[in-house]
């Protein structure tokens, strides 16, 4: 099994979006990942027959760790989060987020789940313009293309400048590190994506290497770190293993969602682990080199024929293959001298 924590060897995770156990979780174990990453469980057990309960609450999130462990896996990080949208904006709410934020962060560390992905995408988010475009073989992938946005109009809620999401962010940091720090939870920030400057007028920062390297200058903290989306940041660089030894060497990536794309940050499309633009080989080596210790994931795959993705980029077969492919690369780059 793929779960070794000493330096230089990572672990091989997997996210779990369902509300209860499927037959997805025991193929898990079956290809020796024992690590999972979850999201909240907004639609667990009986949480919402009681008002007081929120999903980054201890129960809830309690009863949706241990219903990972009665099946055989262990819930290493939550890719989700409380809004926040008022916390990276300034606005109205923004106190009531942050208690919620720490409220999670601080449930986290007491049922021992280590690893936070959070992200600074105010608004809008995660975007695509299609999830019905056709990869190899016909494969449907996702993908975006900036020319069906460009003449949206402006968000709602905007503008929204990047030197207010800057400014929000650092204060956020000092507000959540000592609290993350007590926990013994790490803050893992997931680029932008798309890694754009902007969309429908609302900024986005976490779009480049310089970002990521500003980031980590806020605090030296620990606990302040980066979720190393490859997808993103193979849109931010043309040579991503040097920027994987670049980020990497103070220890600071903690999480790593190991995918590829075909194309630019302005269009682009997801793509097979095999056959994006990345030397994805080489990205292994340089996650040897620089000692990585987190988990690793894939991420947004192919959905094959006579599969289906309920969300797009998460079927089962083309995460099969993806995880298959991580596992010989991972186990290749670890035997070399």
């Amino acid at each position: 099994m793929i779960k070794n924590r000493d330096k230089g060897a990572w672990t091989i995770a997997e996210i779990v979006t369902e509300e209860r156990p499927t037959l997805f979780w025991r193929m898990l174990q079956q290809l020796g990942v024992g690590e999972v990453v979850g999201v909240l469980p907004r639609g667990f057990s009986d949480w919402r027959r009681s008002t007081a309960e929120r999903p980054w609450d201890y129960f809830p999130l309690a009863k949706y760790k241990q219903m990972v462990e009665e099946e055989g896996l262990k819930l290493a990080a939550i890719e989700d989060n409380p809004p926040m949208d008022n916390l990276r904006c300034g606005t109205e709410g923004r106190s009531q987020e942050l208690e919620d934020v720490c409220t999670l962060i601080e449930n986290m560390g007491k049922l021992k789940i280590g690893i936070w992905c959070y992200n600074w995408m105010a608004y809008l988010g995660w975007m695509r313009t299609s999830s019905r475009l056709r990869g190899r073989g016909g494969a449907i992938v996702s993908g975006y293309d900036d020319t069906l946005i460009q003449n949206s109009p402006s968000f709602p809620e905007g503008p929204v400048t990047a030197d207010t999401l800057w400014k929000n962010l650092e204060s956020f940091l000092k507000d959540v590190i000592p609290v993350a720090e007590s926990a013994g939870v790490k803050l893992a920030m997931h680029p932008d994506d798309p890694p754009l400057p902007s969309i429908r007028g609302i900024s986005r920062i976490m779009n480049s290497v310089s970002s990521f390297e500003r980031l980590l200058d806020i605090d030296p903290s620990n606990v302040n770190g980066i979720t190393l989306c490859q997808g993103n940041f193979t849109l931010m660089t043309n040579d991503l293993p040097t920027a994987i030894r670049h980020l990497g060497k103070s220890g600071k990536i903690f999480f790593v969602h190991f995918r590829d794309v075909k194309g630019d940050a302005s269009k682009f499309a997801e793509a097979f682990v095999d056959e994006g633009k990345t030397d994805m080989m080489e990205c292994m080596r340089a996650y040897k080199e620089i000692g990585f210790n987190g988990i690793m994931r894939c991420d947004h795959t192919p959905t094959l024929e006579g599969d289906d993705a309920a969300v797009p980029g998460y079927s089962v077969l083309g995460r099969l293959h993806a995880i298959g492919y991580m596992t010989g690369l991972r186990q290749a780059v670890v035997s070399e001298p």
